[in-house]
């Protein structure tokens, strides 16, 4: 991957920037702290920005007349449209982001899982939801890297996080040329790692670039992102990884030995039933790429989606992270 790349990424400004949570504490999270290091944060409190002071009584997400509101009970007071009016102006404000760090659970910034009330009192039930910022945000940028600290507790969406988030940086400075050969090649390198991810849109992303109908390079370059983003959307499956990599493996496997043939293909089937990590067959794969000298195959993004030093294998184990409601 290109080392120069550095991702805009707003983030909770409660995670170790600012003690502005609502009892004035701040609450730094591990994974924000260290990739510090490798993106540009824009720290925002949506709370904080909409006039509540610090510390403050609390607010909640409330379900009224099928609208969710925001609400706080100790003033009897709703700021829906207030959040919402300044999410706005702060999308309109930044000159470019690739991503966003939420804080969890949060009335503002909680993603998923946040407690909506099911009336004012206390006495009532509860189903679940999403914060108001939140929701603007995904209505803004529906297509980009959007997660809460909590879920980056799992390993693979925390690859997956980082894996989007570079990839949308890198389409974001391509798009800045408005140059057609910069997408061509933009779709060269990604074509193993989007076919990876969702091969139905990869496919559809190698027709808009080939751009049979001569359309304007603006219509070719936005419609090419809108179907970047979709490809992204899910977390890829073991099965597309292992076909890719049996793809890659065709390149060079007419030069290989059975015993090689055999520890390639064995380490696919140990990725698959869980036992090692992507990375271990990835990197076997690339040794061989290295050795045979294939310069299409070295320029893939599939090799090294983010920065190395990110790579972290720890794993909350919640496997339920996984599902985006």
């Amino acid at each position: 991957m290109n080392n120069e790349l550095r991702p805009q990424v707003v983030v909770s400004k409660c995670m170790g920037f600012d003690t502005c949570r609502y009892n004035g504490q701040t609450l730094p999270d591990k994974f924000v702290e260290k990739l510090k290091d490798y993106v540009d944060y824009h720290p925002v409190c949506a709370e904080v920005e909409i006039g509540l002071g610090v510390p403050r009584n609390p607010i909640r997400l409330v379900l009224e007349n099928e609208q969710i509101v925001l609400y706080q009970p100790a003033s009897e007071t709703e700021y829906t449209q207030q959040m919402i009016a300044f999410s706005h102006d702060f999308f309109d404000s930044l000159k470019a982001v690739d991503g966003f760090i939420l804080k969890g659970r949060s009335p503002s910034c909680g993603t998923k899982d946040v407690k909506v009330y099911l009336g004012k009192s206390k006495a009532t039930g509860s189903i679940k939801g999403q914060g108001i910022f939140a929701e603007q945000v995904f209505k803004r940028y529906p297509y980009l890297a959007i997660e809460e600290e909590g879920r980056l507790t799992n390993f693979r969406i925390r690859e997956h996080f980082l894996a989007k988030l570079y990839t949308m940086c890198s389409y974001r400075q391509m798009e800045k040329t408005g140059n057609m050969a910069a997408l061509v090649k933009f779709q060269a390198e990604n074509k193993y790692l989007l076919m990876a991810y969702n091969q139905k849109e990869q496919k559809v992303l190698g027709r808009i670039v080939a751009n049979h109908e001569k359309l304007p390079v603006a219509s070719v370059i936005s419609s090419y992102k809108e179907h970047l983003g979709i490809a992204f959307f899910r977390i890829p499956r073991y099965s597309n990884y292992i076909n890719v990599m049996m793809h890659i493996f065709g390149y060079f496997s007419e030069y290989l030995s059975s015993p090689e043939k055999t520890f390639i293909l064995d380490s696919f089937e140990k990725y698959k039933s869980g036992k090692i990590s992507l990375s271990v067959p990835i990197n076997i794969l690339k040794s061989y790429v290295i050795k045979y000298n294939d310069s299409y195959l070295l320029e893939q993004s599939i090799w090294a989606p983010f920065p190395e030093e990110l790579m972290d294998i720890s794993d909350s184990g919640k496997t339920e992270d996984l599902i985006r409601k």
